[in-house]
C-alpha cells in the first residue's frame, strides 16, 4: 500500500480536486437506520435497503424512512475516481460539514470496481440537508476553497 507524504495544504488541494471530479448523487426522500435480529438477516429488506452493517447483536439497514423513524437523514454519495487518490475524504470533507454548519455525518462505504471502486453513502440530519448541499456546491464550483 502506497502512503503519500504531503502538508495539510497538499492534502486540501488534492481533496478539492477529488471531489470536484467524484459523481455527486444527492438521493430523495428521508432514510433511517432500522434494526434486525443478527440471527435473522433481513432478507426481505435486500431490495429497499441501501446499506447492510452488522455487529454482534444487529443488522443495521439503512433505508428509506416511514413515517415512526425517530432520526430520518438526508443522504448523498459520492462515486471516486479510480485514477485518483482519494484518501483522507472522509475526514477532511466530515471536517469542513462540522466546521461550516454544526453538524456531525455518517458514512457508510462500498465498492463497485465497474464505477471506480470506492463509493460512500454520506448521512446528515434532515433539518441540515439544504445547508449541506450549499457547502458540497460551493466546494464543487470553487475547488481553490
Amino acid at each position: 500500500m502506497y502512503v503519500s507524504q504531503e502538508t495539510p495544504e497538499q492534502i486540501d488541494v488534492r481533496l478539492r480536486r477529488v471531489i470536484v471530479a467524484a459523481e455527486l448523487t444527492w438521493h430523495e426522500g428521508e432514510f433511517a437506520f432500522y434494526e434486525f435480529p443478527v440471527s435473522e438477516f433481513p432478507a426481505q429488506e435486500a431490495e429497499h435497503g441501501l446499506a447492510f452493517v452488522r455487529d454482534e447483536e444487529v443488522w443495521s439497514v439503512l433505508k428509506a424512512a416511514g413515517p415512526e423513524a425517530a432520526e430520518p437523514f438526508g443522504i448523498f454519495s459520492f462515486h471516486f475516481r479510480d485514477d485518483m487518490d482519494n484518501s483522507g475524504f472522509v475526514g477532511w470533507l466530515a471536517s469542513i460539514l462540522k466546521r461550516e454548519i454544526g453538524t456531525g455525518v455518517f458514512v457508510v462505504c462500498g465498492q463497485n470496481l465497474r464505477r471506480g471502486g470506492i463509493f460512500d453513502y454520506w448521512g446528515v440530519p434532515l433539518a441540515m440537508r439544504g445547508a449541506a448541499v450549499g457547502v458540497l456546491n460551493r466546494l464543487r464550483q470553487d475547488p481553490r476553497g
